[in-house]
């Protein structure tokens, strides 16, 4: 983490510099090290020490506080405190993401190998994977076609019967056959 110190009408100090990075050191620990910069001024004007603190983390987020006080130290705490909130806000966002995307991963496996999400309430969604005419054939013909192919499904019409006929490719390697009834 770059860490800038800038005194306006302030002498910058190796004890102002210690305030400074161990409140900056806290926020850091929070954010399990995604703080890529922070830059501080420290202004002195008319008897009052005002702390302004920029926080630059991962993923574009920019937190921002603004304290001041009669002293270096309250004035550098108050600002503290405002990032700090901040961060415990970032923190919990980035946390309940992950949470929902775990969540949302959940699937099961259908019997073509893939996966069918499941949806919150747990009834199954319905994934229309592709659409095609259904062709007169024989069950010789589909099985051959079947055969070829990296398709695992096959509807066609059979063409002894003139029925919509299902042939699939079974797991131990043979090819189901489904007809309807007369």
């Amino acid at each position: 983490m770059r860490l800038e110190i800038t005194g306006r009408q302030f002498a910058i100090t190796p004890a102002a510099r210690k305030l400074v990075e161990r409140g900056i050191g806290h926020t850091l620990k929070l954010l399990h090290d995604s703080v890529i910069s922070a830059h501080v001024v420290l202004t002195h004007q008319r008897g009052l020490v005002r702390a302004e603190m920029t926080v630059h983390v991962s993923r574009e987020h920019f937190l921002h506080g603004e304290g001041s006080g009669t002293d270096l130290q309250v004035a550098v705490t108050a600002a503290l405190e405002k990032i700090q909130h901040q961060a415990e806000k970032l923190k919990g966002k980035w946390a309940a993401r992950k949470r929902r995307n775990g969540a949302a991963r959940a699937r099961t496996k259908r019997a073509d190998g893939a996966a069918a999400p499941i949806a919150d309430d747990g009834a199954r969604r319905i994934i229309r994977a592709k659409r095609y005419a259904v062709k007169p054939m024989s069950i010789e013909d589909a099985a051959a076609e079947i055969g070829d192919g990296s398709d695992a499904v096959i509807v066609f019409r059979n063409s002894s019967t003139d029925a919509v006929t299902v042939l699939y490719r079974r797991t131990d390697g043979n090819l189901g056959l489904i007809e309807p009834d007369a």
